[in-house]
């Protein structure tokens, strides 16, 4: 009796083979290749499964994978509207409502030169706060709500913004969203405000159903770590302008999405992009 012994990689075979003239040979390398080829079709295979992420990640490990990717990314997040206090910050919040972050930096300058505290802003009229800021667009709204709450807050919290996300949202033209931005970027208290690039990337990622803003928020809240939410949605919204925007969209470079995305957001964007080439 022979003991004839097959390595393959991290695998050590050992086969009783019965020696018996030429015969032997030959079974014992047919033996050798029919392993050889099982082990390379298995091994190639897991390697597909995991190349196009068949091996399904949980939930927690898709928030682990965000998580450190961000922090990878962003280990340090500028605050998007140029501020210098909780006021002059709910200002800039209010005013970036369907308009853009540029546009507001480019605007509140103007404004907070000729007011940039609620008894300063108390003294223009609505049509004086409306003029400046027609630019960001709602102005009508807006140079309103501006005005009123600058007089609730005088008479109501001695000039102060309070620190509570019930009193932020009883003011004028200050909505969840505002309100949960100054919380957490004015004074520290941790909040998850839901924007567009939140929405739409909590739905690509898979980590919510896209159903509506309040949802998001709520999946946001229980899957990602409340000391993490402050700098968190602040990585999220840059990230998805950079890497995930609505539009414009390269899957190639955006590695969260590529790598724990939506199935059917994957196949819907490569659906897309083969149309073009099907008219040729």
């Amino acid at each position: 009796m022979l003991d004839v012994r097959f390595e393959m990689s991290d695998y050590d075979l050992r086969f009783p083979i019965r020696a018996g003239g030429s015969d032997f040979k030959r079974k014992a390398l047919r033996l050798y290749f029919v392993l050889c080829t099982l082990y390379f079709v298995l091994h190639t295979f897991l390697h597909i499964l995991v190349d196009q992420k068949y091996v399904k990640m949980t939930k927690s490990q898709k928030v682990a994978f965000t998580i450190g990717t961000l922090e990878e990314i962003y280990p340090e997040i500028p605050i998007p509207l140029d501020h210098k206090d909780p006021y002059t910050l709910l200002i800039a919040v209010l005013l970036s409502a369907q308009s853009t972050d540029v546009r507001v930096n480019q605007i509140t300058p103007i404004l907070f030169e000729k007011a940039d505290n609620p008894y300063a802003m108390a003294r223009l009229t609505q049509d004086e706060i409306r003029e400046i800021i027609r630019p960001v667009g709602l102005s009508p709204m807006k140079s309103k709500g501006i005005y009123e709450l600058s007089h609730i807050l005088i008479d109501k919290y001695n000039g102060e913004v309070p620190a509570d996300i019930d009193a932020l949202e009883s003011l004028p033209a200050v909505g969840h969203k505002t309100a949960s931005v100054v919380m957490s970027q004015a004074f520290g208290i941790p909040a998850f405000p839901v924007d567009t690039h939140i929405h739409r990337l909590m739905y690509r990622w898979g980590l919510s159903n896209g159903k509506n803003v309040v949802q998001t928020e709520k999946d946001a809240k229980r899957l990602f770590p409340k000391e993490k939410w402050n700098k968190l949605h602040l990585q999220i919204i840059w990230y998805g302008r950079e890497y995930s925007p609505a539009r414009g969209w390269d899957l190639e470079k955006d590695v969260i999405t590529k790598t724990i995305g939506r199935k059917s957001v994957i196949d819907e964007y490569y659906k897309a992009k083969k149309k073009p080439s099907s008219r040729k």
